[in-house]
């Protein structure tokens, strides 16, 4: 079923927008230039930015559900570890010291951003004696560094961006969160982040599931409680990071997809995974399509419609009698 949802995102993504194109012009266009201008439609426009929507849906979408598998919290989403906050602060800097101007340039120092805020998370949750084999870093203080980071990162790119019109400006669109403004050669030339992030999301999953059982007990079976959290966090930071990277940012993507998942697949982290992968980037298509159609001639971007579809999401969920366990 997610996979022929996928399918029809897909194809939806290929057909709507400004000049709409029936299936039937996006299926003669796609396999042959008879159609010229379905042909450049589907090849020049709409078919990049259907691949960029897929990759960057599929790795919010597991790096959504490895946070919540680590800190055992079904709410949790890649923001709370100070990823998007890092990127943010990092993009920030680029425009206002460095001139950044295009994406390019935003890739790169959103990505060194995010893996700089995650590590440094990771170092202040581990202060005091945490971190050392005895007595290894906690869910709750990675949660608690990664807010209080984030919180003040923000607080520094906001500061920075309003002393420069021109800075708030750069920002203030990256931050919306795009799949439209990514060049597939861009988000190819960071595939390879991805793709690491999303083999060790897969290899972990057995060992997450041993995780969701407790420290004591899953350090019992055998599992690595350490090795395995260090090596999430890693993962979270290739997926979401770069991601981020790209896009500037989807709302709700990595909380809500998980969490639903979770209804069906139970709490096995393998099933998760897989099926997080699909759903969110079907989710990231229609949002696409439905702010294209919505905000003909123009568009709205897709991070505004996630936000505004997460939001109800979001208030369901904490008023469900019984959230998904993990």
């Amino acid at each position: 079923m997610l996979l022929t949802a996928l399918v029809v995102a897909m194809l939806l993504s290929l057909a709507l927008g400004a000049n709409p194109l029936s299936i039937g012009e996006v299926w003669q266009g796609f396999w042959s230039s008879d159609d010229a201008d379905a042909s450049s439609i589907v090849w020049g426009l709409r078919g990049p930015r259907t691949i960029v929507g897929i990759i960057v849906g599929a790795a919010f979408g597991v790096a959504g559900a490895l946070i919540q598998s680590l800190t055992r919290n079904p709410l949790a989403d890649p923001g709370i570890l100070g990823v998007n906050a890092g990127a943010g602060f990092a993009v920030t800097l680029g425009v206002g010291f460095f001139g950044l101007t295009s994406i390019t340039g935003y890739v790169w120092f959103a990505f060194l951003g995010a893996a700089a805020a995650t590590l440094l998370v990771y170092l202040i949750g581990s202060a005091g004696g945490r971190g050392s084999p005895v007595t290894p870093v906690t869910p709750v203080a990675l949660v608690l560094a990664g807010v209080a980071l984030g919180a003040v990162l923000t607080g520094f790119s906001t500061t920075l961006a309003l002393l420069d019109p021109d800075t708030f400006r750069a920002v203030r669109n990256w931050g919306l969160g795009s799949i439209d403004r990514t060049e597939l050669d861009q988000t190819l030339s960071v595939a390879p982040f991805l793709a690491a992030g999303l083999l060790l999301a897969v290899a972990l999953a057995g060992s997450l599931n041993s995780l969701a059982l407790g420290d004591d007990l899953a350090a019992s079976l055998g599992t690595r409680v350490m090795r395995t959290r260090l090596l999430g966090i890693a993962s979270i930071t290739l997926l979401a990071g770069t991601a981020t990277a790209l896009t500037g940012g989807l709302a709700f993507v990595g909380l809500m997809v998980p969490h639903i998942v979770r209804w069906f697949t139970g709490p096995d982290q393998r099933w998760i995974i897989a099926y997080s992968a699909l759903a969110a980037a079907a989710l990231v298509l229609i949002a696409d399509a439905v702010g294209r159609v919505a905000g003909r001639p123009g568009e709205i971007e897709v991070g505004i419609v996630t936000a505004v579809i997460g939001a109800p999401v979001l208030i369901a969920l904490v008023r469900r009698r019984n959230v998904s366990g993990l």
